[in-house]
């Protein structure tokens, strides 16, 4: 559970580095969003058949999950303001 954390704080602040714009967040919800790219990106491997169901996404996973997810913010953000 600490490594998932680890992971998800890395790969959260990856992605926050490498979108442009302004996100908002702090140390806890950069973290939230690398967890939630690894357990999406788990998922979609798992029915694409990338995954077995032992396996997680891993970091680059994540990554590419916390990146698409801030893609998504952003776009919801744009159209709410």
């Amino acid at each position: 559970m600490i490594w998932t954390i680890l992971v998800g704080l890395l790969a959260g602040l990856l992605a926050r580095m490498l979108k442009p714009g302004n996100d908002d967040m702090g140390i806890i919800m950069t973290t939230v969003l690398g967890v939630c790219g690894a357990f999406a990106m788990t998922a979609v491997g798992r029915s694409l058949g990338w995954y077995g169901p032992g396996d997680a996404a891993g970091f680059v996973g994540a990554f590419v999950g916390a990146f698409v997810i801030l893609l998504i913010i952003g776009v919801v953000r744009r159209r709410t303001s």
